[in-house]
């Protein structure tokens, strides 16, 4: 996946589970680009990306901010499946597996699951 397009789905992410709401600031993308080590174009893409998708508003001189939210009926970040998740990520890492792997068994669930169209 795209560099800008991991930041698009980051934010989402961040939106959905309540991490950012609608008024916050994003730091610029500037910030962004030296914290990850981006292209400062890439970054610049994604919130391009981002405003596109309604999600943030830029304020010339002030900066980027969170102008929508999605509104789940019911916060996922609530949700009694992220406490399964959770549990099940303690239960992995006790069995001795690191990330890769579980990053291995999640792609292989979530492809058997959710098929790209």
């Amino acid at each position: 996946m795209a560099a800008y397009l991991q930041i698009v789905r980051q934010v989402q992410e961040a939106l959905k589970l309540g991490i950012l709401a609608e008024g916050d600031q994003l730091p610029t993308a500037a910030r962004v680009a030296a914290d990850t080590k981006l292209n400062p174009n890439t970054t610049l893409k994604a919130y391009r990306e981002l405003e596109h998708l309604g999600l943030v508003e830029p304020r010339p001189g002030v900066g980027t901010f969170v102008s929508a939210c999605p509104a789940p009926e019911k916060s996922i970040a609530d949700s009694p499946l992220r406490g399964e998740l959770s549990e099940w990520m303690r239960r992995a890492r006790g069995a001795g597996l690191d990330w890769a792997d579980v990053s291995a068994l999640i792609t292989a669930a979530r492809a058997e699951h959710y098929p790209l169209v």
